[in-house]
């Protein structure tokens, strides 16, 4: 890495260095298959506003979705429009802004703390595995949290700056920009998250400084007209939006099991021990630090990013709908505390290396295992990426315990490279490992068999990653699950057994996707038809 790594030492990242993280970070996103439910979802909504034309109104299988705002729709949408449907354009918004966390932590840290405690912050979060594994999904939570750290980081920026200064106006400004676009990103919840860790702040420091400083007119202004437009013309256009939207994927959500993801009130908090295994001592040493740093300016902008990651963790620890993507933002926080205080960086990094090695040796041999008692046998696929799993997280550990004559950035890069390859490379081991948690074999079997033309029925399920493989919709039969809000707006699409039966039974070219238990039923009644192709969850079936 020679003289770009030697750049980094000398304050200034090396283009190098950051060109080996995003290599790194980016090496398995084309070859990924789309997950189920919610890869295929928020790859397929995108594909079907580009093809509609309606950038407004989000559909689902050509129904009416509400569930989220629209700004990875459109970012991904646009990715389509310029090279095209696939996989890893489905995932790119989510995949860059991710990665985009690491820059944006290094660059405030060592704005704030200098730069040997910026690679500290680096490293705790490429080594993350929550952070690695979520980070790389494509789901909303990746880009809500840049925007969420971007609101945050710039907001500490701003209170710790001269008052009444330039710099406090601007970085204001621009943390009340970054909030909207993390409104647009995953909703209102940023108002509970940044609004409350602010109260709770104030209230602790007995500060009414920091109220006086938030430029609320020209902020207000900027978040009205980068959030407001679209959630207006959408309910204009959409007048049982704001009721789902606002209520039920908010309040209800929040108050009530609705949604049936309940978990034991514990569960982020085992969520946020396990993603900062590597780092959990000097992450809670730090923790505990950041309640009696000093301010500048009046303001403790750790105390309040600790304050900040208290209510994250507690806030979604008391709703009533948990899941595990939910906790992301916490984790660039927690980064920057954590680099802040440790002491000795070079320690810190070999102790990571080491906690990663040994984490990736036990899941990537464990993974193995699972196969082989479930399955009788271990692909060979998943057997090449537990191997490119360990030697990745053990480059980490060689470089870490190298040369004396290696620069500390020459360390954090390749040992953070080394996890974020090593994360990636687990997630597609365990996706080579049966049973099927993509349709996108199963697609590539039945393609052949359907034109432009070819009515497609998707019976007793709605399987998420049918859709984008094919570039097309389906009509779904006895099911609604996530199709429950758009097919209530427009019953006109539903289809009972008894009407798909009578219908492909009359003849003609189609291809229904059946849940295995209905295919056999109705098999057994007498439907005709012939197996394309079968996985545990989907039976494509002919006429």
């Amino acid at each position: 890495m020679g003289s770009e790594v030697q750049g980094l030492h000398a304050r200034r990242p090396g283009w190098l260095a950051w060109t080996l993280l995003a290599v790194a970070w980016f090496a398995t996103v084309p070859v990924r298959p789309m997950l189920d439910p919610d890869e295929g979802r928020y790859a397929e909504i995108p594909r079907e506003m580009l093809a509609s034309g309606d950038w407004i109104t989000p559909r689902f299988d050509g129904l009416k979705y509400f569930e989220k705002p629209p700004l990875q729709y459109w970012a991904t949408a646009a990715a389509y429009a310029a090279v095209g449907v696939h996989q890893w354009s489905s995932r790119l918004w989510s995949a860059v802004l991710g990665f985009a966390c690491m820059p944006l932590v290094f660059v405030w840290v060592r704005r704030r703390y200098g730069f040997e405690a910026a690679l500290v912050s680096l490293t705790a979060l490429a080594v993350s595995p929550y952070f690695g594994i979520v980070g790389h999904l494509n789901l909303l939570d990746a880009g809500f949290t840049l925007w969420l750290s971007c609101a945050v980081f710039a907001f500490t920026l701003g209170q710790t700056s001269a008052v009444k200064s330039t710099a406090e106006r601007r970085w204001m400004l621009l943390a009340w920009g970054a909030a909207a676009l993390a409104v647009l990103s995953k909703g209102i919840v940023v108002g509970a998250l940044a609004g409350t860790a602010l109260v709770l702040y104030t209230l602790i420091e007995r500060d009414t400084l920091t109220w006086r400083r938030l430029h609320p007119l020209p902020g207000l202004a900027l978040f009205g007209l980068l959030a407001a437009p679209w959630f207006v013309v959408v309910s204009l256009r959409n007048p049982s939006f704001p009721g789902f939207f606002f209520v039920h994927e908010h309040f209800t959500r929040f108050l009530t099991t609705v949604h049936q993801r309940v978990e034991p009130w514990w569960y982020f908090l085992a969520l946020l021990l396990i993603g900062a295994l590597p780092w959990a001592l000097p992450l809670a040493r730090a923790w505990r630090a950041a309640w009696s740093a000093e301010a500048t300016a009046g303001f403790k902008p750790l105390k309040f990013l600790a304050v900040y990651a208290a209510v994250t963790l507690a806030f979604f620890s008391a709703s009533g709908s948990k899941l595990a993507p939910y906790i992301l933002p916490m984790f660039p926080v927690l980064a920057a505390i954590t680099g802040a205080f440790v002491a000795d960086h070079m320690r810190f990094t070999r102790h990571a290396a080491r906690v990663v090695a040994g984490l990736v040796v036990f899941l990537a041999v464990g993974l193995l295992i699972y196969s082989a008692r479930r399955n009788s046998f271990v692909p060979h696929e998943a057997v090449a990426w537990a191997a490119a799993a360990v030697v990745a997280a053990c480059a980490g550990v060689a470089v870490t315990f190298g040369s004396r004559r290696l620069t500390l950035a020459s360390r954090v890069v390749v040992t953070a490279a080394g996890a974020i390859l090593a994360w990636q490379s687990l997630l597609s081991e365990y996706t080579a490992i049966p049973p099927a948690r993509s349709a996108r074999d199963l697609v590539a079997a039945v393609r052949p068999y359907v034109s432009a033309h070819t009515p497609l029925y998707s019976v007793g399920q709605y399987r998420e990653t049918i859709s984008p493989y094919l570039g097309r919709t389906l009509q779904p039969v006895a099911f609604e699950g996530e199709l429950q809000f758009g097919l209530s707006e427009e019953p006109q699409a539903r289809m009972s057994l008894d009407e798909f039966a009578a219908r492909w039974s009359a003849g003609g070219a189609a291809v229904a996707f059946f849940d295995p238990g209905v295919w056999d039923s109705w098999r057994r009644r007498g439907l005709p038809g012939r197996v394309l192709a079968a996985d545990n969850y989907t039976v494509a079936v002919s006429r």
